[in-house]
């Protein structure tokens, strides 16, 4: 008998691990965008029995350091890009804080360009 070809299914996330829902590429929103959405979250989210929160934080400043350099059509698509993910996520029904999270994100974490 011959094996089946199966993907093996992901792990569930620890507990106290935050993690980023997956978002439909059919939105559009920018892969470099969501790829460090998804590293923010789960560094700003994840409880320390799950990360060290030094370093965690060290790894926070960088990325909004990053984020903060953003000008021009660059931040014009980034303003853009966070629009599409909050009203999908009110579309989807997600919880309100993530919501907020996303309406938020550039002004708390100083994005202005």
């Amino acid at each position: 008998m011959a094996e089946e070809d199966t993907e093996p299914t992901p792990e569930e996330a620890p507990d106290g691990a935050a993690v980023f829902p997956l978002i439909p590429e059919e939105l559009g929103v920018h892969p470099l965008l969501l790829a460090a959405l998804h590293a923010y979250v789960f560094l700003e989210g994840s409880d320390a029995s799950v990360l060290n929160a030094a370093v965690a934080e060290e790894a926070m400043n960088y990325l909004v350091g990053y984020f903060q350099r953003m000008e021009g059509d660059g931040l014009r698509r980034m303003r853009e890009d966070m629009a599409t993910l909050a009203g999908f996520a009110k579309a989807e029904k997600w919880p309100k804080q993530q919501v907020r999270f996303l309406q938020d994100f550039l002004k708390d974490n100083g994005i202005t360009g």
